[in-house]
C-alpha cells in the first residue's frame, strides 16, 4: 500500500483525518492489507467504486443492476465482522461492505460465514454479484475482501478501469464536508458498532447440496478421515459433506483463534502438528485413511495420506502431504477433463502423464490468469474444462457431467471438489490415497518463501535476470557454449541478434553463480519468464523465483525427481542468512 497524495481543502473529510491513509492495492485475490490500515473508510471507498464498475458492465459480462440483491459473506478472522482491540480497534469490514452495497443502490444479503466458493457459486447461479470478506490464508493481522461479478472473479482486464473509479471515488468522498461524512477522524463509522443482519443459510445449504447431488450413488463408507478444522470457515461444512457421503469423520484441531494455513507452503512445524493429530486419532479410533482440511476461506484443499504399518503388532501411521498441483491432476483425471489450464508454477508431472494432450498453454500465477486460459479453451470448443493452482484451488470452466450427474461450472478456487474427487478416486480404484498418488509420474514439488521481503527488491532481482525484449518468454540453451533459441508466449521461435544471444548467455552465467553445481544443480538448460524467473537444469531440477502478487514475500518453487531433492532446493533458497534468495538480494548492490 502507498500513501495517498490527494489535495485537501479546509473542512473536508481528508483534512479532518488524524492518520495518514494507505490506499488498498488491487491484487490477484482481491484487495488486502494490514488491519491497522484497513479503516472502514478505505474499505467503503474501494467497494463503492467496484460496485459502480460492476453496474457499468453489460449483463453478458457479469454486470449488475441497481435494485438487485447483492450477496456477501465473511471468514472467521476477528476483523472480518468485529472490532479488534489488538489491531488498533479496526475491523467490522463486513459492515463497511454492507453500507457500500446499500449506498450503491443494491439490496445486501448476508450469507454469513461460509467458504468463498460457496458464496460465489450461490451468486453466480442467481446471476448476482458478491463480495467475500477474507484474507484467505494470510495471518489474522491482515485482511481484505474480494469482489465477484455475476459471472465470477474480476480479471486482469478489469484492474485499470476499476482503479480509475477508485481514484474518482476517493477524491469525491475525501472532499465531502467532515461534519456531514459517515466517517470520523479515525476513518471509522461515526455510528460505531453495527450488528449485521442475521445471515441467510441458503448459501450454505446450496453448497452442501451441490456435492451431495453430484456424488449421489457413490459412497465413502469404510473411509475413516480426520478433518483438521483449525479456523477454516468451511470446517463444519467439510465434516457435514464427508459424513453425508458415508465417511467416518474425526474432527480435530478446532481453534477459536485464527490459524494461517497456506496450502502452498506447509512448513515443518505445521506438518509435525498434523502428524500428531494422525497418531492420536489412530491410537484412539484405529487406522485412518487421510487427513483433510482447507485454508482460512476454504478455497484451497489440504490432503495428507496415511499409510498404517504394523510394528510389533501396533499400527504406526505414516503421514504424507501432497501438494495442490498433484491433487489437481488426480481431480482432473477423475472428472475426465479434455482441457486443463494451470500456472507455470505447477508440478510438471502434468506434462508427462495422461492429461498431457489436454494441457493448454500455461499461464501466469493467479486465478484470473487461469480463468482467462479456461475461457480460451472454451472458445476452442473444449467441453470439460478445468484448471488449478499449485495451492490446490480447483476451478471448473464448464459444466462437468459424470455418471449422469452434472456439476455446474464454478470458475473460482474451490477446496471441496478436489478433496472429494481424490477420496472417491481412491475408493473406485481400490487404492489407498498414497497408492493413488504413486501412479503419477515421479516428479516432486515444494514451495517456500521469505516473508517481509521488500517487493521492490524482488522485482529488481527478476529484472536483472530477464531479457530486455518483452516478447521473449523462453530461452533454450541447446549446448553449453552454442546457439540460444528464443520463443514467445505462443511457443513461436523469435529471431535474435548476436547481442540478444550474448545477453542470454550472460543471464545464464549470472544465475549459475547462485544455483551452483556444488549444491547439486546441473547446467542451466532453459529459462522461462511467464511469471518470474523459472530455471530448468540439465539434471531435471527446476527452481522458480517469483515475488508474491500482493505481499512483501519472495517465493521459490522447486521440482525434482525426488521429494528430498525438491525439499533441498527450497532449503537452499530460503536459508538464512546466506541462502540463494538473500544472496540474490545482496548481489543487487553494485547495480
Amino acid at each position: 500500500m502507498e500513501s495517498t497524495t490527494i489535495a485537501t481543502k479546509p473542512g473536508a473529510l481528508r483534512a479532518a483525518l488524524n492518520y495518514e491513509p494507505l490506499p488498498l492495492k488491487f491484487g490477484t485475490s482481491g484487495r488486502r492489507g494490514d488491519v491497522v490500515h484497513l479503516t472502514q473508510l478505505e474499505i467503503y471507498i474501494n467497494a463503492v467504486a467496484e460496485l459502480e464498475y460492476l453496474q457499468s458492465l453489460p449483463r453478458e459480462e457479469g454486470g449488475i443492476t441497481r435494485g438487485d440483491e447483492f450477496f456477501y459473506a465473511s471468514d472467521l478472522r476477528p476483523s472480518s465482522s468485529h472490532f479488534d482491540s489488538h489491531l488498533g480497534g479496526r475491523g467490522e469490514i463486513a459492515q463497511a461492505i454492507e453500507r457500500a452495497i446499500i449506498d450503491a443502490g443494491m439490496r445486501p444479503v448476508n450469507l454469513g460465514r461460509i467458504p468463498t466458493p460457496a458464496l460465489t457459486s450461490y451468486a453466480i447461479e442467481r446471476n448476482r454479484g458478491s463480495i467475500m470478506v477474507t484474507g484467505s490464508h494470510i495471518p489474522f493481522e491482515r485482511n481484505g475482501y474480494k469482489v465477484n461479478t455475476a459471472r465470477g472473479e474480476l480479471l486482469k482486464k478489469d484492474e485499470a478501469p476499476v482503479n480509475r473509479l477508485v481514484d474518482e471515488a476517493r477524491a469525491r468522498i475525501y472532499d465531502q464536508p467532515a461534519a456531514k461524512s459517515l466517517f470520523n477522524a479515525s476513518g471509522m463509522f461515526k455510528t460505531g458498532h453495527h450488528k449485521l443482519p442475521d445471515p441467510k443459510t441458503s448459501g450454505r445449504r446450496a453448497y452442501v447440496q451441490r456435492y451431495i447431488d453430484f456424488f449421489t450413488g457413490h459412497s465413502l463408507k469404510g473411509k475413516r478421515l480426520i478433518a483438521y478444522e483449525h479456523s477454516a470457515v468451511g470446517r463444519d461444512i467439510l465434516v457435514e459433506i464427508l459424513r453425508k457421503l458415508g465417511a467416518e469423520v474425526i474432527p480435530t484441531g478446532r481453534s477459536e483463534t485464527f490459524v494461517p494455513i497456506d496450502t502452498e507452503n506447509i512448513d515443518d512445524a505445521q506438518l509435525a502438528l498434523m502428524r500428531q493429530f494422525v497418531e492420536k486419532s489412530t491410537a484412539k479410533h484405529g487406522p485412518v485413511d487421510a487427513l483433510v482440511s482447507t485454508d482460512g476461506d476454504s478455497d484451497r484443499p489440504l490432503i495428507i495420506s496415511v499409510d498404517n504399518n504394523l510394528i510389533d503388532g501396533q499400527p504406526r501411521p505414516h503421514a504424507r502431504f501432497f501438494g495442490g498441483d498433484l491433487v489437481g491432476i488426480i481431480t482432473a483425471e477423475y472428472l475426465g477433463a479434455d482441457a486443463v489450464v494451470v500456472p507455470i508454477s505447477c508440478n510438471d508431472a502434468l506434462d508427462l502423464g495422461s492429461l498431457k494432450e489436454a494441457l493448454e498453454p500455461k499461464t501466469r500465477i493467479g486465478s484470473p490468469f487461469v480463468i482467462a486460459g479456461m475461457e480460451k479453451a472454451r472458445a476452442k470448443g473444449r467441453s470439460r474444462i478445468c484448471g488449478w493452482e499449485a495451492n490446490g484451488g480447483f476451478l471448473t470452466g464448464s459444466d462437468i457431467c459424470r455418471n449422469q450427474k452434472t456439476l455446474k461450472t464454478l470458475p473460482t478456487r474451490d477446496a471441496m471438489l478436489p478433496i472429494l474427487c481424490v477420496l472417491f478416486a481412491s475408493v473406485e480404484r481400490g487404492l489407498s490415497v498414497s497408492q493413488l498418488f504413486a501412479l503419477l509420474p515421479k516428479r516432486y514439488s515444494k514451495a517456500a518463501l521469505l516473508k517481509n521481503f521488500p517487493r521492490a527488491t524482488s522485482l529488481k532481482i527478476v529484472s536483472r535476470f530477464t531479457p530486455e525484449e518483452a516478447r521473449i518468454r523462453d530461452l533454450f540453451f541447446p549446448t553449453p557454449e552454442g546457439r540460444v533459441d528464443f520463443f514467445n508466449e505462443d511457443a513461436r521461435r523469435l529471431s535474435a541478434s548476436d547481442a540478444d544471444t550474448r545477453l542470454a548467455l550472460n543471464i545464464r552465467e549470472g544465475l549459475s553463480k547462485f544455483f551452483r553445481q556444488s549444491d547439486g544443480f546441473g547446467p542451466i538448460s532453459r529459462i522461462n519468464y511467464t511469471d518470474g524467473v523459472r530455471i530448468y537444469f540439465a539434471n531435471n531440477d527446476v527452481a522458480h523465483v517469483r515475488p508474491s502478487g500482493n505481499a512483501d514475500e519472495l517465493r521459490i518453487y522447486a521440482i525434482a525427481d525426488t521429494q528430498e531433492r525438491a525439499d533441498a532446493i527450497t532449503r537452499l533458497g530460503v536459508a538464512e542468512p546466506d541462502g540463494i534468495l538473500r544472496s540474490l538480494a545482496r548481489s543487487l548492490s553494485p547495480y
